[in-house]
């Protein structure tokens, strides 16, 4: 009865209310920007490679590499299996679509966790949308109910999934055994966690700044490899992408398994863009302007669905091997790599999926200590910590022995939830963020370095950092 009622629960969210909410806000930020995605986009660029301002806060490329630690996983390589096995090859088309109309709600998002973040008593700096709800809106018990849901779905349900789908990778090998291996390499893989984030979020920031990007390489010189091997498929491939996008039968033919639907949902819960996830990395950096930190967390989404989803689908696409009911998932993916690269690409699959949930894992954690701050009002006491991590390492554990289906339902309902507070608040404090954006473009016109101050904007609540 519990997994019907998560299931259904899911489907309501995913399939109706979310695909709504998250689309229109996506297009409200977008033409209210001005479509700051493509017409910064290349400052966005040039920002993730400025030195940090403050050595107690982190970089702007290290809060970026915490927050696509997070968003990077195994949906990148199986999701985009299955909406494509599902939905056909248009589901590509319409991932990127919601892509680039998310990553508008993304700097919006990221711009006002930097206005409104707060400073430590070491001096480092931190917030999300529990703080930016609280200093407008002054409802401390709707900050707290996202802190909460924040570390449930991130330290729960979220590294339950990321766990067991690490282990789900060595399933394929001879040696694995269902009576002792899940426990051996969940063993394993919690004191590797444990270490990893005993650092605290500067540790946490370290092993993402080197895991991520090698990573990113990795797997996209794979899926490179296998495209230009195949690569008299290619006009083909983006043939099958387009006119299935467009194809009415394909579009409506049953709208939740169509090429939009799936399109829509890859695009949506890749890059987590408006969900509230990403802000709590952003407030971390250290930027002499809120929106520097911004356009690194739009470009975190480009990361993520224009390019590590669309490595995924040209890899599947120009294999050679044909999508399938079947096949949809790792299966797919596994065919693909093995027909490209013999027995060595499952080799290669299983590196790379370790990798993404590895970091996946990581970054998720960052996000739980960042809601565990702000339920207790302050940075938590070394106890409470010790305590967080302790949880946090059970559970790696114990994800790597459970059945994941409703694990994995009730981390997107939850997940959900995040959404239904954070877009609402977004769209309703979005303007100083317009503001900001405005000051930023001034400045950099004058030849300036732009530098925020909160009056200049005529910004009345009070921040930590911008008087």
């Amino acid at each position: 009865m519990f997994a019907q009622i998560i299931n259904t629960l899911s489907d309501l969210l995913y399939s109706y209310i979310l695909i709504i909410l998250l689309l229109g806000t996506g297009i409200y930020f977008s033409i209210r920007t001005r479509f700051v995605q493509f017409r910064m986009l290349r400052e966005s660029i040039r920002v993730i490679m400025e030195p940090k301002e403050d050595e107690n806060g982190l970089s702007s490329f290290q809060a970026l590499m915490v927050s696509t630690a997070s968003r990077v996983g195994t949906g990148n390589i199986a999701g985009i299996s299955t909406a494509i096995c599902l939905g056909g090859p248009g589901a590509v088309f319409w991932m990127w679509v919601t892509a680039l109309l998310g990553s508008a709600s993304a700097f919006i998002e990221s711009t006002l966790a930097q206005i409104y973040k707060r400073k430590a008593e070491d001096g480092t700096c931190y917030g999300g949308p529990a703080y930016y709800i609280q200093a407008v809106l002054k409802k401390r018990w709707l900050g707290a109910l996202f802190a909460v849901f924040l570390i449930l779905t991130y330290m729960a349900g979220f590294n339950l999934v990321a766990s067991f789908n690490i282990v789900d990778t060595f399933r394929a090998y001879s040696f694995f055994d269902e009576s002792w291996t899940p426990a051996v390499i969940g063993g394993i893989l919690a004191v590797i966690f444990c270490i990893c984030i005993c650092g605290g979020s500067r540790q946490i920031s370290k092993v993402t700044g080197i895991l991520v990007p090698a990573m990113g390489i990795f797997y996209l010189a794979l899926s490179l490899f296998v495209v230009v091997t195949h690569f008299e498929l290619i006009p083909r491939m983006f043939a099958d992408i387009f006119s299935n996008a467009f194809d009415l039968q394909a579009v409506f033919g049953g709208f939740t398994g169509s090429c939009v639907m799936q399109g829509i949902k890859r695009g949506l819960f890749s890059n987590e863009a408006g969900v509230g996830s990403a802000p709590n990395a952003a407030a971390s950096a250290s930027v002499s302007h809120p929106v520097k930190q911004g356009l690194v967390q739009m470009l975190s989404v480009f990361i993520d669905t224009i390019v590590i989803c669309s490595a995924t689908s040209f890899l599947l696409l120009c294999s050679g091997v044909a999508p399938s009911d079947e096949l949809k998932g790792m299966p797919w993916v596994q065919a693909a790599a093995e027909n490209a690269l013999g027995e060595i690409g499952i080799t290669f699959i299983t590196i790379a999926l370790f990798l993404f949930a590895f970091t996946t894992l990581i970054g998720n954690f960052f996000y739980a200590e960042m809601g565990l701050g702000y339920l207790c009002d302050k940075k938590p006491d070394k106890a409470l910590l010790i305590g967080l991590r302790a949880v946090a390492t059970i559970v790696v554990f114990g994800g790597s022995m459970i059945e994941f289906s409703v694990a994995w339902s009730t981390a997107d309902v939850i997940m959900g939830f995040l959404a239904l507070i954070n877009l609402p608040v977004i769209i309703i404090l979005g303007g100083p963020a317009v503001q900001c954006m405005k000051d930023y473009m001034r400045q950099k016109k004058e030849g300036k370095n732009p530098v925020f101050r909160a009056e200049d904007i005529g910004l009345e609540d009070r921040t930590d950092f911008w008087n």
